[in-house]
């Protein structure tokens, strides 16, 4: 489970994530901070937007934390029982972000579209039952994933060129005649633009580019200090 055998690559990919991980678990924070000490952030938009970052800090630290102990201990395995609870919490906190992502999109439909009656819509009630939803679904889906991975033996032994427990890859291995026990190393650096690239990009994308989100922030840092 290890990115590349060089190594006098390893210090380099360890300060990397280390870095990576650090800087969107204190953007996500600081999102999360902002908007829940700002008032005139109480919106739906801004509640789903904290949901979201909450989201991508789970998702991100269900995968590096692992990555960055492995790099540095030199360890290349994880338990079954270990691959199956990685890849179970994986999966609920990508789908509770694909979730969030369709539930923004109908909150700016419905204030684009109905703006009059966008808060009698949007109403707090909603917005609670459409964060338990996306959350119910993220669930299910992980359930089935794991009720499908559990219905193949042949990975107790396994051994993949990736660093996390992707479950699209424990599927083809089970699909596939012809596929080997190593997966490429180039579906890891996907994976890798996939889980740290991504998590990454989205406060600057969704929130920290917004001037109400960077006043909220500077306010809140200006109390803290």
């Amino acid at each position: 489970m290890e990115l590349s055998d060089d190594p006098e690559l390893q210090p380099f990919l360890f300060g990397l994530f280390l870095s990576m991980y650090l800087g969107i678990m204190l953007g996500n924070l600081l999102i999360i901070l902002a908007v829940s000490s700002d008032s005139h952030l109480h919106t739906p938009m801004y509640f789903f937007l904290s949901n979201l970052s909450l989201a991508d800090i789970g998702f991100i630290s269900t995968t590096v934390p692992k990555m960055i102990v492995d790099i540095q201990t030199h360890s290349r395995v994880i338990s079954y029982e270990g691959c199956l609870t990685q890849m179970c919490i994986f999966i609920i906190f990508v789908c509770m972000d694909d979730m969030l992502l369709t539930v923004m999109a109908y909150d700016r439909f419905v204030a684009i579209c109905h703006p009059l009656h966008y808060l009698v819509i949007m109403n707090s009630y909603l917005c609670r039952f459409f964060i338990f939803v996306s959350f119910f679904i993220s669930l299910l889906d992980s359930q089935l994933h794991n009720l499908l991975v559990l219905q193949v033996t042949c990975f107790k032994d396994l051994e993949m060129s990736n660093f996390y427990c992707d479950p699209s890859q424990l599927l083809d291995l089970a699909c596939s005649n012809t596929f080997t026990n190593n997966v490429v190393r180039k579906d890891a650096v996907a994976s890798v633009v996939y889980t740290v690239v991504t998590p990454m990009l989205n406060p600057f994308i969704y929130s920290l580019r917004n001037s109400d989100v960077k006043r909220a922030m500077m306010g809140f840092l200006s109390k803290a200090t």
